[in-house]
């Protein structure tokens, strides 16, 4: 008998875990079904989406309210949908405001529906009731982090680590890398620093002129450096604006300037011919990380939002390398330490001391294979991981 699944994805990380999903779970159960919310990846893979995915990706206060009724109704749309299908479980990816509310939903009406949730909430660095309040509707948790698992248990959820998608990203070969520094007009043994400020409009106003300030700092002391800063195209215009303020010169990628695949093909090479990286905190850390690029992480945010949040951390680093690989190798600097002078003596020392470059190294080596490298692909570990739950 055929397996009917409901998905629900809400953004575009999201859509991409639902593709690679339905994928693994065609490959084991090739007559599957799929229904639900998604956007084109997983569109490509079959879905036809209930409503555009677009609709859910809202993030801020300002921007949600004004919405907040049309979200209202997608979802009551959206559980109102999977009541009347019936599916043989319901897998909600990320987005946990909408996702979560629809199970919530789904569970109040037919409690026989199993749950799943792709992508375990960080209880381990703030906000642990979050797991239990999620337990009330949610069965089965997909993790993407090893030691995610323990802590949804605890909180009554069953759940497995899948692996994290990073795993499963195509990388730069030398050739490509030595390519990119051709095209650019970089000698090959130039330092090239690699700077990431972030992909939304708030980090890059208030990290990029630290961030410039520091590599202004760095180039005084490496004469020859050059730095590439790839962005998203919905700051593309911003970041030109703020980078042409800047102390040295930076070559912007920018996605707006050619198809998605070349973008990508070029960002891969930057992130391989890098030498060093200057990133916000985020997922791009395990990026750096698969691509072998020693990194310093930096941060900041509204003085508010830094008491609060620093008042409910529950951890001493933010910086995911450092988290699955169990050291604190990458440097960070948060909120006040979020300085030029020190970001720039933290990349003048990566740059320099080579015992501190295998440190990172190391410690990136570590955090793929612990992340799943040389595994199975991450979409099919959570397929079989929802295929084993429902034959439970």
């Amino acid at each position: 008998m055929s397996l009917t699944f409901f998905l629900i994805a809400g953004e575009p990380s999201g859509d991409k875990l639902g593709a690679a999903l339905m994928e693994g779970l065609r490959v084991l159960r090739p007559d599957v079904q799929f229904a639900g919310v998604g956007g084109p990846m997983m569109e490509a893979q079959g879905l036809q989406s209930l409503f555009p995915m677009e609709e859910l990706s809202v993030m801020g206060l300002a921007e949600v309210l004004p919405r907040l009724r049309s979200l209202f109704a997608r979802r009551d749309q959206a559980a109102n949908a999977a009541l009347a299908l019936k599916p043989d479980a319901l897998i909600t990816i990320d987005s946990p405001d909408f996702c979560l509310r629809v199970a919530k939903k789904l569970r109040a009406a037919d409690p026989s529906i199993p749950t799943i949730h792709y992508v375990a909430p960080t209880v381990w660095a703030w906000r642990p009731h979050r797991a239990e309040k999620m337990a009330r509707h949610i069965d089965h948790v997909l993790a993407l982090f090893p030691f995610e698992p323990p802590l949804m248990e605890v909180a009554g959820m069953s759940c497995d680590f899948v692996g994290h998608p990073v795993v499963a990203e195509p990388l730069a070969s030398r050739e490509d890398a030595d390519l990119f520094r051709a095209q650019e007009g970089f000698a090959q043994d130039a330092p090239l620093a690699l700077v990431l400020p972030g992909s939304r409009r708030s980090e890059v106003n208030r990290l990029s002129d630290r961030f410039g300030e520091a590599l202004a700092l760095l180039a005084q002391r490496i004469p020859d450096l050059r730095v590439v800063l790839p962005t998203t195209a919905n700051v593309a215009g911003l970041v030109n604006e703020k980078t042409a303020h800047w102390n040295l010169p930076v070559t912007v990628l920018d996605p707006r300037e050619s198809s998605a695949e070349v973008f990508a093909a070029r960002k891969r090479a930057a992130f391989g011919a890098a030498n060093v990286a200057l990133a916000a905190s985020g997922t791009v850390s395990l990026e750096l990380a698969a691509a072998n690029t020693p990194m310093v992480v930096a941060y900041d945010m509204s003085w508010l939002s830094r008491k609060i949040i620093g008042s409910m951390l529950r951890v001493d680093t933010v910086t995911l390398v450092n988290l699955v690989s169990d050291t604190r190798a990458v440097p960070e600097y948060l909120g006040e330490l979020c300085r030029p002078d020190m970001i720039a003596a933290a990349l003048t020392e990566i740059l320099s001391n080579e015992a501190v470059r295998l440190e990172q190294l190391g410690a990136a080596e570590l955090t793929m294979k612990r992340l799943g490298l040389g595994g199975q692909a991450p979409g099919l570990r959570a397929a079989q991981s929802i295929l084993e739950r429902i034959d439970a």
